[in-house]
C-alpha cells in the first residue's frame, strides 16, 4: 500500500498554500463588510481610509473595480463583490483596501464610513416557515414527488391505514465548513496573463469562471492549487478574495493577496443552510413500512441560490415503500448564501430520518437493525433501476458483532454517575462521477508522470492518481509521479460529491491502455528494436522474439524523450441501468452524566460498503473525518443568527468544533466488493458518507440512555434537563 505522497511535505511545513505565495512588490487586500442584513448602502466615505499610511487603492460600490457577469454550470450566476449597493445579508463584501501591508490594509477599513438606507430584515427561519416557496428541481427531480400503490388516492390515507404510526419534526442548525484554511488568493499578472493562487477544488473550472469575471481567454489565466487546507464543498467557485485580488492586482500593476480573517469566513463564504423537516412513517405491526412522508424547508439566502435536498437526498431512495411522498420547500432570508457542505442533503437529512426510523422500531418495540433490515431497498421507490451493488445488511451484521449490539438494553443501563446508551442508523451517499481528463507521460528515465487538473484538498488524490497509475502501467508506485491543481493540466473535473476517485481512476486507466497500445506499436515500426515483431508488454517491459527491454530504453532506442496518452472518462449509458450508492452501517455509544447531563461519546464504529478499497489507511481516514464530523453536528455545531441577522458565534472561541477529548478512538470497517458496473476501477465513494447517519445514531444513542428524545441538532444540555 502506498503511503501518502503529501504528508512528509505537509507534517514539516514543505507544502506551498495559496498564502505562502509571496512576490516582490506585493500588495496586501482587507475586505471590508457590511453591519446590516438588508438595505443599501448610500454613501462610504474613504477619504480617511485612502490617506492612511501604506494604502495604495480603495474601491466600493462607489468606484468597484472591473469584474463582469458571468454564469457557472456548476455555481449558477456568480456574485460579483462591490458591484451592488444593496445589501442581502450581514457581514456581505462591500469594500477593500489595499496596502503595502496586511495590517495598514486592516487599519485602514477601520476609518470607512458607511452610511445605510437600512429595510426589515427576514432572519428568522420559524416566522419564515409559513410563506416558504417550492425549491427549484432539486437531483433531476420535482421539489415534489409522490409514489402511491393502486388503489390509494393520497399519503395521507396511506398514514390513516397504517396500524403503526410516527409523526415528527426535526431541526438541523446553519453549520460553516470551517476549513483550516481560510478563503484566500494571491494574484499575479504578466502582461494580459494571470496565474492565481487559491485553494478551490478544481483548478481549471476555477480557470473557466475567473476567465468570464475578468474577461479575457481562459488560455490566459494559469490557476493553481497544489495544495488546499480542506473545502468540504466550500471552494467548489472562487471566492471574493479571489476576484478582488485578481481585479485589483490588474488594475495596480502590482501582486495582490488577499485573504479572509477567520471571522469573516462565516459571512463571506457560504454555509449549510438551517433545515426543519417533517417526518411521517407509516408500518404494519412486523416492521414493514407502508407509507415514508417526508416534507423539508430550507434556509435560503435572498438570491435563493441554494437549497439544502434533506427529502430528495435520503426518504426517495433509502427504504422499500408502497407509499412515498417527499416535498422540498425553501425559506429566503437575509443570511449569507448556502452551498454544498459534506453530504448535502445526506448529512441533515439523515438525523431527520434515520432520527424517527428509530422512534418507529420504539413504537413497534422492535430492534432498531431489524427494523431497518426488513425494510431494505433494492431500488429507489417508483424507479425501476436496482442498485448496482449493495451490502447493507452485512454492513449492520458485522458491526452488531464486533460492536457489540446483543448487549445493548431497550433502556439503556447506569454505569456509576452516567447513563449510557447505544444507537445506530443508516449511512448511504450517491456514486456519482465527474467527466475527467488526464494526462500519463512515461518518460525515458523508466518514471512515468499522471497528471490531471483536479484538486486533493485533503483526500489522498494525489497518492490515488500514483496507485492506479501504477496498476495501469504495470510498474511500482514509486517510479509514478502525480501531478494535481494546475489548470495547465488535462481537465480533470471536481473533487467533490465523492466522485474523483472514480472519475480520474477511469481516466488513468483508459489513458493507460491508449499509450502502452501506442508503446508496442512504435517498438515494433520499421527501424525500432521489434521491428515487424509481435509485441507485448508486462511489468513495465516490452516482450519480443529477441526478449525483453524497459520501455525507457526503448524510448531512447527511437529518440523519444518521452511518450504520453490522454484518457477521458464521463457517466454514460450505466448510469440508465442500475442505481449507485454507497451504503454503511453507523453505531454510538454514548454517556449522559445523570446529574449534569453532559453528554460524551464514548464509542464510534462504521462499516461501509464503498466498492473497492483504493487506498486503506487513507480511506479509514476520510471515513472516521466524517464520523467526527456527524458527532459534531450531533452535540457541537451551530450558527446562531442574531434578529439583526448578524451571526453571534462567528469564531473559533464561539462556534464549537469537536476536539482530541470530545471524540473517542473511531472503529472503520469496510466491506469490500468492488463495484465495476459504476466504473471500471471499481470504487464508489467514501469521502462524504462518513458524516451521514452519525449525528442520528449519537441522538439514538442519548434517547436509549435517557429517554429524552431530542429532535434538534446540536442537543444541548437544556434539551436533556426534563422531569
Amino acid at each position: 500500500m502506498t503511503a501518502r505522497l503529501d504528508g512528509p511535505r505537509k507534517v514539516t511545513g514543505q507544502a506551498d498554500y495559496a498564502l505562502d505565495r509571496t512576490f516582490p512588490g506585493m500588495l496586501y487586500g482587507y475586505i471590508v463588510l457590511s453591519t446590516i442584513a438588508h438595505g443599501e448602502v448610500t454613501a462610504m466615505d474613504v477619504t480617511a481610509a485612502k490617506g492612511a499610511p501604506g494604502v495604495v487603492g480603495v474601491y466600493s460600490p462607489f468606484d468597484p473595480l472591473e469584474l463582469h457577469p458571468f454564469k457557472s454550470q456548476l455555481m449558477g450566476d456568480v456574485w460579483l463583490p462591490l458591484h451592488d449597493r444593496d445589501v442581502v445579508f450581514y457581514g456581505q463584501p462591500i469594500g477593500l483596501v489595499v496596502a503595502e501591508t496586511f495590517e495598514q490594509a486592516r487599519d485602514a477599513a477601520g476609518l470607512i464610513e458607511v452610511s445605510y438606507q437600512e429595510k426589515p430584515a427576514q432572519t428568522s427561519m420559524e416566522d419564515g416557515l409559513a410563506t416558504a416557496e417550492d425549491a427549484p428541481e432539486s437531483r433531476g427531480a420535482a421539489p415534489s414527488i409522490e409514489v402511491l400503490a393502486d388503489g390509494v388516492e393520497s399519503i395521507v390515507d396511506a398514514l390513516a391505514q397504517s396500524p403503526v404510526v410516527v409523526s415528527q419534526t426535526y431541526r438541523t442548525a446553519t453549520q460553516n465548513h470551517a476549513a483550516m484554511e481560510p478563503h484566500s488568493a494571491v494574484a499575479k499578472w504578466d502582461g494580459g496573463e494571470l496565474t492565481l493562487y487559491s485553494g478551490n477544488q478544481a483548478s481549471h473550472l476555477q480557470a473557466m469562471e475567473m476567465s468570464g469575471v475578468l474577461g479575457i481567454e481562459p488560455s490566459a489565466i494559469h490557476a493553481v492549487n497544489p495544495y488546499v487546507g480542506g473545502a468540504f464543498g466550500g471552494k467548489a467557485g472562487t471566492s471574493a478574495p479571489g476576484m478582488l485580488a485578481a481585479a485589483a492586482a490588474k488594475a495596480l500593476d502590482r501582486p495582490v493577496k488577499c485573504a479572509l480573517t477567520r471571522e469573516q469566513v462565516f459571512t463571506a463564504t457560504a454555509n449549510r443552510p438551517a433545515t426543519v423537516q417533517k417526518v411521517a412513517l407509516g408500518a404494519d405491526r412486523d416492521g414493514t413500512l407502508i407509507a415514508v412522508q417526508h416534507d423539508s424547508w430550507s434556509a435560503t439566502s435572498m438570491s435563493r441560490s441554494f437549497v439544502e435536498p434533506t427529502s430528495h437526498g435520503t426518504s426517495r431512495e433509502w427504504y422499500a415503500t408502497q407509499n412515498l411522498s417527499i416535498s422540498q420547500k425553501m425559506v429566503p432570508l437575509h443570511i449569507p448564501p448556502g452551498t454544498f457542505m459534506r453530504a448535502p442533503g445526506e448529512a441533515s437529512g439523515s438525523f431527520a430520518l434515520e432520527s424517527a426510523v428509530d422512534e418507529l422500531a420504539i413504537a413497534l418495540e422492535m430492534d432498531p437493525i431489524e427494523l431497518r433490515r426488513r425494510n431494505s431497498s433494492l431500488a429507489p421507490p417508483g424507479v425501476d433501476l436496482q442498485w448496482s451493488s449493495k451490502h447493507l445488511d452485512e454492513c449492520y451484521e458485522i458491526g452488531a458483532q464486533r460492536f457489540g449490539w446483543a448487549n445493548r438494553s431497550p433502556r439503556g443501563h447506569v454505569d456509576g454517575d452516567w447513563l449510557v446508551g447505544m444507537g445506530t442508523a443508516t449511512a448511504m451517499f450517491p456514486g456519482l462521477r465527474f467527466p475527467a481528463t488526464v494526462e500519463i507521460t512515461l518518460n525515458a528515465d523508466e518514471t512515468a508522470d499522471v497528471s490531471t487538473s483536479g484538486a486533493d484538498p485533503g483526500t489522498g488524490l494525489l497518492t490515488v492518481l500514483a496507485t492506479i497509475g501504477a496498476e495501469s502501467l504495470d510498474i511500482e508506485p514509486d517510479r509514478v509521479t502525480p501531478h494535481l491543481g494546475d489548470s495547465r493540466y488535462a481537465p480533470g473535473g471536481m473533487s467533490g460529491g465523492s466522485t474523483a476517485t472514480a472519475s480520474t481512476g477511469t481516466a488513468i486507466m483508459l489513458a493507460a491502455t491508449e499509450l502502452l497500445d501506442e508503446l508496442v506499436a512504435l517498438a515494433a515500426e520499421p527501424g525500432a528494436p521489434f521491428e515487424g515483431e509481435v509485441v507485448t508488454y508486462a511489468e513495465g517491459l516490452l516482450h519480443g522474439n529477441r526478449g525483453t527491454m524497459p520501455f525507457g530504453e526503448l524510448l531512447r532506442a527511437i529518440g523519444r524523450e518521452s511518450l504520453s496518452a490522454k484518457g477521458s472518462s464521463a457517466p454514460g449509458e450505466e448510469m440508465t441501468k442500475h442505481s449507485f450508492s454507497s451504503f454503511g452501517a453507523q453505531f454510538c455509544e454514548v454517556r449522559v452524566h445523570r446529574l449534569t447531563r453532559e453528554v460524551r461519546v464514548s464509542r464510534m464504529l462504521g462499516v461501509f460498503d464503498g466498492g473497492r478499497i483504493i487506498n486503506p489507511t487513507q480511506a479509514r481516514s476520510q471515513l472516521s473525518g466524517g464520523m467526527i464530523w456527524g458527532v459534531s453536528a450531533a452535540l457541537h455545531e451551530g450558527l446562531e443568527v442574531e434578529p439583526s441577522g448578524r451571526f453571534a458565534n462567528a469564531d473559533f472561541a464561539s462556534y464549537l468544533l469537536p476536539v482530541n477529548a470530545d471524540i473517542p478512538e473511531i472503529d472503520v470497517q469496510f466491506v469490500e466488493y468492488p463495484d465495476t458496473l459504476h466504473n471500471a476501477v471499481g470504487a464508489r465513494g467514501v469521502g462524504e458518507i462518513g458524516a451521514v447517519g452519525m449525528a442520528a445514531a449519537v441522538a439514538n444513542a442519548v434517547c436509549n440512555a435517557t429517554g429524552v428524545r431530542v429532535r434538534s441538532i446540536p442537543i444541548m444540555i437544556e434539551d436533556l434537563l426534563v422531569d
